[in-house]
């Protein structure tokens, strides 16, 4: 019985997986996700066949890893990609055709024949009592008030159902005014109604029909409304964009705007130098810093070492938006210690924040302070392995400290330190985190269209096209981030050149 249940569960536990699997994609096929729907089953019959088939025993194991970064890496690279080639902003949220019902939802009211209107309750529903000029009555059935649109007829009520409970009260009317707003109440005539006021229901006509040739009449004005498919907007006769507009592909302008607009590039090339600049510094200051620490740290002779390494990795051991939030406050304008300190010393009280050269010049040191304990920590494992017989040979030949830093342990740990080197400032590159809490980009140019800061950096002046600017362009930046990923993409090639290069020659 045992041996039949071990044989029996893993395919009765693939056959969960399957049927789970298949309900998850008929429901996001139901919800209108036909592409993502018709992926999620070709994943699933793909891994039926990885884990039932013998040819594709040996992966397996590398199945899941697979499809991890085909999900949370590949995906995500191709979605922004695409992006890239779309007008997408907040003004073209819509599909065009998400658009373009919005206009065929819209009705206005159209004058005369209105209906007076009482709400009543039912249960925990409501039925509405319209009342017409000549005395008829009509009454809805029981409608649950929703922030949904709403479509109900209603009929002459029979002596049964003329009982109706107490109209509701005012309070109760302004309540459920905006969902009574969405209900549409077709009368037997053929007539279609809906809430005009607090005590009135009126007449309601769709504002605009689809015309054959795919444009809008506007029954109310006699206006037309065309798509226009380049600039993603439908446009009146005068050529006014309406709002909502819809999604639409625009190719590589992004890209020629990038490079070609003087009102994006010229800031866009300031920044790109302030990001070389910030990243370089960065590693060169941090490098500097930890490799004269680890030189000291590494001295035998120094009293109370453990205490000094502890105390000098505890920059790297609290998190960084801490360090980073108290800097923030420590180097405050008009409160922060460090312009006290520096006023009541020097009579000084630097502009921080609204200097561009000194906010530049605060980034580095926050950052140099949050990154020399990593160079620390690893100059000092690389200074232990360097053999003691270099040093004792130095001594005989009457060389001192400086020399032996300069000829004997610099170059040994240079080379070993280049590939991390680089990837230091492949990470301070697009380091984001620093510059959104310490500055947010700030001080801004002056004169630019798009909000870019003096101390921003690419990824950040990126974040603030995408979600800062009142235009919220999400197609620019992600040509933009596209743009940086293929830099880094450069950045890590180069690295692995030089790892490989480092090992053979180390090897």
């Amino acid at each position: 019985m045992g041996r039949l249940f071990k044989k029996a569960a893993p395919a009765v536990l693939m056959s969960l997986v399957v049927l789970a699997g298949l309900y998850l994609s008929l429901q996001v096929y139901l919800s209108g996700q036909s592409l993502a729907a018709f992926c999620l089953v070709g994943l699933l019959g793909l891994a039926v066949y990885v884990y039932t088939s013998t040819k594709a025993y040996n992966y397996r194991y590398l199945f899941p890893g697979l499809i991890a970064v085909l999900l949370f890496v590949i995906l995500p690279i191709a979605i922004n990609f695409s992006i890239g080639f779309t007008n997408y902003s907040s003004k073209h949220l819509l599909s065009f055709e998400r658009s373009t019902q919005y206009f065929l939802d819209q009705t206005y009211t159209v004058e005369g024949g209105s209906l007076a209107f009482t709400l009543h309750p039912d249960g925990a529903a409501y039925r509405i009592r319209l009342e017409a000029e000549d005395g008829k009555v009509f009454v809805t059935p029981a409608l649950a008030l929703q922030n949904k649109a709403v479509e109900v007829e209603a009929l002459l009520p029979t002596p049964a159902d003329a009982p109706l409970a107490e109209a509701a009260d005012t309070r109760t009317l302004i309540q459920n005014l905006k969902a009574l707003k969405l209900v549409t109440v077709k009368l037997p005539d053929g007539l279609s109604v809906s809430a005009a006021g607090l005590r009135e229901f009126a007449p309601v006509r769709k504002q605009y029909l689809k015309q054959p040739d795919g444009s809008l009449l506007d029954q109310e004005s006699g206006d037309v409304l065309r798509p226009d498919m380049e600039q993603g907007f439908y446009k009146n006769q005068a050529g006014e964009e309406m709002q909502p507009g819809f999604t639409t592909v625009i190719g590589f302008d992004h890209y020629v705007r990038i490079f070609s607009d003087r009102a994006l590039s010229e800031p866009l090339v300031q920044i790109f130098i302030w990001t070389v600049l910030f990243a370089g510094l960065t590693v060169v200051f941090a490098f500097s810093v930890g490799v004269v620490l680890a030189v000291l740290m590494s001295w035998e002779a120094l009293a109370g070492r453990a205490i000094y390494r502890v105390l000098l990795f505890i920059p790297y051991a609290v998190p960084g938006f801490i360090s980073i939030l108290v800097f923030k406050g420590l180097f405050n304008e008009n409160s922060g210690e460090i312009n006290l300190v520096l006023g009541q010393l020097f009579g000084l009280t630097p502009n921080w924040f609204t200097d561009p050269f000194l906010a530049k010049t605060m980034l580095l040191i926050v950052n140099t302070w949050l990154g020399f304990p990593y160079m620390m920590l690893l100059c000092m494992g690389l200074i232990k392995a360097i053999p003691s017989d270099l040093y004792e040979a130095s001594a005989i030949a009457g060389a001192g400290p400086l020399t032996n830093f300069f000829k004997i342990t610099l170059p040994l740990i240079a080379k070993p330190m280049t590939p991390l080197l680089i990837s230091a400032f492949a990470f301070n590159f697009n380091n984001f985190v620093i510059v959104a809490l310490l500055t947010g980009g700030r001080p801004d140019f002056l004169g630019t269209k798009i909000p870019a800061g003096t101390t921003d950096v690419l990824v950040s002046y990126t974040y603030r096209i995408a979600f800062e600017d009142s235009g919220q362009d999400f197609g620019l930046a992600s040509a933009l981030s596209t743009v940086i990923f293929l830099m880094v993409v450069l950045l890590s090639l180069v690295n692995m050149r030089i790892s490989k290069t480092t090992a053979n020659e180390q090897g």
